[in-house]
Order: C-alpha cells, then structure tokens, then sequence
C-alpha cells in the first residue's frame, strides 16, 4: 500500500535545501528522474550560490519521507533523465546527450529530444538500454571532463548499436566550460533549426554497424598517442590511478599516507630522495577523528596545512552530518573542480565507499569506478587504505585484502606494510613494500619506524610520525612471509597492542580506534594489556587516559600501583537542527 507523503517535493526540496539556502544559495532547479513507466524514482536539487559555487543533491521518497540520497537502484542502473520521452521516441530522431539536466531542459526547451545521466562522473551507473539503435548526438561540456564524459557515453552507445556524433565545441567559440546552456544565452533566439545546424564530429571508432546489435570497438593503433605516466613518486604514486595501501594491524597505514600527503604540500622529498611536485592533498577519514588524530598527524609529518583539505561532512539542516563517500561524490567532484592543484585524494577506509556487500565483485567494481573515473579526470592519485583479512598469512598480499578481491584487481599499484622484528644484526623494523605494480616493478621498498612525540606549539597533543630508513629488497610475499614468522601468531591482540604501543604512548581513544580497524574489542585490548603488562595513567580529571609499554621513558606518570582501569566511554551527545525559520525559495520543474 502507498504511503501518502507529508509534504509536497518542493516543500521537501525547501526542507532538505535549508542550509545552503540560509548561507545565500538560490534554488535553481529541481529535476525529477522518472522510470518508463512515468513514475518518479528521485529528485535532483540544484543551488547555485553568486560567487559560483554549487550545492547540488540528490532526494527520494523513504516511505512517507523525502530523504537526501538515492534509493537502492536496479543492477543495470539508474535511468536517464526524461525516460518516459526517450521510450516514446521515434527511433530515427536523435537523442541530444548533454552533461546536467539544465541543458537537456534547455534543449527539450526547443523541442528536441534530450537526456543526461547528471554529473561527468555519472556515465558508468546509469542504464542506457533505451537508447539502444538510437542514433545520439553528445554535446560536451568545454573542458576535460566534459570531453572525458563524452568518450564515455559514446563507448557505452557503441556497445548498443548507436550511431554516434559529437557537437564540434572548439567551433562554438564558448569559454573554459562553456555548455548547450551559454551557447543559448548567446544565441536567445536560435531555434531547433540552429541547433540542429552546428557543426559535428563523426566519432573515429564508432563501429560499422547496420543494426543494433552490439558491436565491437576497434580502434587502430596510428590513431592513440602514446603518453608517459604521470608519476608523482616515481615507482609508488601515478596520477590519475587508483593505489592501496594494507597490511596488518598496528603498521601505521594511516599515518604512512599522511606522512606522503605532506611530502606533496610542501614539495619535499620523497623516501628515495627524488622531489616532489607541491601540490594540495585532500584527506577523507571514517574512522579516525580529525582534531586530536588526523590533523596531528599531517603536522607532526611537516605538512604545509594551508594546502591539506579534509573532508569533514555535508552541511544541511542546520547541522553537520557525517560524509558519505558512496553517497556524496558527486558533491565531492564538484568542490574538487575549483582546487587547481589536488594531487593526492585519501580515502581511509576504502571499504566506506562501498554500497552493498563489499565481498562481491561486481558491486564492488561499480562502488570503485566513479571514484576512479574522478581521480582520472582530476589527474590526481587516489590512494585507498585497508587492511589485511585475518588467517590469511602466507598467501599472496594482493589476496589478502580485505573483501572482495575487486579491491586488488582494480587497484593499479598495491603497498602492504608488516613489521619484522629482530633478527640476527638487524634490528626490528617495519616495511612498506609493492606488492603489485602495473606501471612498473613491484617488489622492493622502504624500512621506517614510528615514532610518537608531543606536537610542537600544542600543550598536551600527541602524534605519531613516520620515520624513514634504507631501502630494502625482495618480494612482498617474502618478505611479509619471514615478518610473520617470528614472535607470536599474526593477528594476535597481545602481538597488536605490543605493536601499537612500540613508538610510545597512546590515547585511550586512539587504542579504541585502532583496534575497531584491525577487529578487536576493547574488551580483547584489556586482556592483552594485562598479557604484556602495559600501563595505563592520567595525569589529571580533564585527561584521558594513555596507555604505554612498561618502563617507556616518554614523560608520562605511572599511575599509582601499575596498570588501572578505565571507566567505560559515555556516548557523544548530539544537537537537531535550529529552530531558525528558512525563506521560502521557489524550486522549478
């Protein structure tokens, strides 16, 4: 049985919209994606503020309520923009295929047929079936995403037997992102018939098709240019590829790609001793809190904070909610897309930009690729942290990162870290080696430590640190083999918290942290703290609670009569949204 909704969509859009509207957005458009049938599945509400930027979300109906997001879609896709007019289309006339529902609005508005799939991001979730035998024209938007999301959409309409043309927008004479939208603003009274007039080009690997039926895309070797990778550290980090760092539990995976985001921001030296090119970082952590964790980190590594971005949420309702990296990308993309210099985007965990089950392929590749997609246009390093799945020693490292092995198959290079304790004259040491390269050699890598101190300037705040050391070789399996095969069993608590607590005293909280990530319970953490005789001590009531290896000369007051008990943590209050009223915005079809 239907439920009735409370509120209209533009009472909702209002709602849903409020703070962006309470901080000078003005509603632009509110676009309703239908499925064949005519009914609505979500919304797209558009803001646009006067300096230029954008708030752009999506909206559906849960129920009785409209919530911000898009439901659950079908495997084969969301649907395009005006389905219901493309499935009653005469199949000789073209289809317009635009990047934005404002410009296929726009051309609709002319009485052609148009659609859009939204974003430049978007090409590769959407079903675009009803094309199918189409013949489609793509008018890109005038910059390199738009000419990315063209190639895109022409590959998929190939595949469905589309001829496909493509709007000759150098001819156009539109500025830097110029669209069908400028174009018309220049042109206020041009007519179906002028648009139908411009000048296109024939896509060079549309395959010669009388039917359609799919078809295969061939494309001759004399018409590709050869590029070099974009390397940002030679060997280690390429631009526009997708790179993973994993490894077992108390390794420092985290603090080892805040120690590479600030080589970048400062243009410092890589590990090798080549320099790095300066440029931002932007930083995305679910797990670690920014203030007394992340941003430590980053400083205690020497980074260049001005050019450090983190993503701490999506502002709407009055209130802060939690970012969601498999719900707000598109968000994402577009505040990317005024930063000029990302070179590195940090998503930790990877597995948080999953929708579904993270242990199946296929939705973990359809997760992953957007975020690809992303990082390829940016041109920037997309860097995912994970982690090792228990019982898994011994096998080869790409297999064993958690979930599906998607998560491996997709990435481009893959780093794991383990620690070696010591052997014969070498002395303990952790390693971060390749484990898969596809643009060059894998194996080999660097011996660091971790090293925890006060941070400089700040009374109290304690980071840990990344200390680089010499250059070390073998293969990854080797080398995590002969790690693992000393001490006590990998995985072990006793064997984690001993690890974690190795370069100095750790927060309670930060104890916490790091073991919900390697999957232990504090519970499990409190027996293996008495198992290895760690301490705990507080030096004051405002204080929390730090624990430390015995006999670890770093500044912190035993506690009276050894290791204590912590009282269990009280959940974090939460605030609703003010009460402050919103102007009233009208919100159009």
């Amino acid at each position: 049985m239907n439920i009735a909704p409370k509120e209209t969509e533009k009472e909702a859009a209002r709602r849903l919209a409020a703070n962006a509207l309470r901080e000078g957005y003005k509603a632009t458009g509110l676009h309703c994606y239908r499925d064949a049938e005519g009914d609505p599945v979500f919304w797209r509400i558009r803001c646009k503020h006067s300096d230029g930027r954008k708030w752009i979300r999506a909206m559906y109906l849960d129920g009785a309520e409209y919530a911000l997001g898009e439901p659950a879609g079908p495997a084969n896709g969301k649907p395009l923009y005006g389905l219901p007019e493309l499935v009653a289309a005469d199949p000789a006339v073209p289809v317009w295929i635009v990047e934005g529902e404002n410009k296929a609005d726009a051309l609709s508005g002319l009485g052609l047929i148009a659609t859009t799939s939204g974003s430049c991001t978007s090409a590769s979730g959407t079903d675009w079936q009803p094309l199918a035998g189409h013949p489609c024209v793509i008018w890109p938007d005038n910059d390199k995403p738009g000419s990315i999301y063209a190639d895109n959409v022409a590959a998929t309409l190939h595949a469905l037997g589309c001829p496909v043309e493509r709007i000759d927008v150098a001819a156009l004479e539109l500025p830097e992102k110029g669209d069908a939208v400028d174009w018309l603003a220049l042109h206020p009274t041009g007519t179906a018939a002028d648009v139908l007039a411009l000048a296109r080009l024939p896509d060079r690997t549309a395959p010669p098709c009388a039917d359609s039926r799919s078809s295969v895309i061939l494309t001759r070797g004399s018409e590709v240019q050869p590029i070099a990778v974009d390397w940002l550290w030679s060997g280690y980090l390429a631009a526009g590829k997708l790179h993973l760092i994993a490894g077992a539990p108390g390794t420092g995976k985290t603090t080892i790609a805040a120690a590479l985001a600030a080589i970048i921001t400062r243009g410092g030296y890589w590990p090798d001793g080549s320099k790095a090119e300066r440029g931002s970082v932007v930083f995305w952590s679910g797990e670690d809190d920014n203030a007394d964790t992340l941003n430590p980190r980053l400083r205690a590594a020497g980074a260049d904070m001005s050019r450090v971005l983190t993503v701490d949420g999506i502002r709407d309702l009055g209130v802060r909610c939690p970012f969601d990296p498999a719900r707000d990308l598109e968000a994402l993309r577009d505040a990317l897309t005024t930063l000029p210099d990302v070179r590195l985007i940090v998503i930790d965990p990877l597995v948080s930009a999953i929708i579904g089950d993270s242990h199946k392929n296929a939705e973990v590749r359809r997760a992953l690729q957007p975020l690809v997609d992303m990082a390829g246009q940016l041109r920037c390093a997309l860097l995912g942290v994970t982690h090792f799945s228990k019982g898994t020693g011994g096998r080869d490292p790409v297999e064993r990162v958690t979930g599906s092995i998607a998560f491996g198959a997709l990435a481009r290079l893959v780093m794991v870290t383990a620690k070696q304790r010591a052997a014969g004259d070498r002395p303990g040491r952790r390693i971060m080696v390749r484990a898969k390269s596809n643009h060059g050699p894998d194996g080999d890598g660097f011996a660091y430590e971790l090293k925890q101190g006060e941070l400089p300037g700040f009374e109290g705040v304690s980071a840990s640190s990344v200390v680089w050391g010499e250059v070390i070789h073998g293969s990854a399996r080797e080398l995590l083999a002969e790690a693992e095969q000393q001490g006590e069993p990998f995985g072990g608590a006793a064997t984690f918290l001993r690890d974690l607590l190795s370069c100095g005293p750790r927060w309670s909280k930060e104890i916490e942290s790091e073991a919900k990530k390697a999957g232990f319970s504090m519970d499990a953490m409190r027996r293996a703290q008495r198992k290895i005789g760690a301490r705990t001590s507080k030096s004051g009531m405002a204080c929390g609670w730090r624990w430390s290896l015995p006999g670890y000369e770093g500044g912190i007051e035993d506690g009276e009569g050894g290791a204590q008990t912590e009282p269990p943590s009280s959940p974090s209050s939460t605030t609703g949204p003010p009460s402050s009223e919103v102007d009233r915005e009208t919100f159009t079809i």
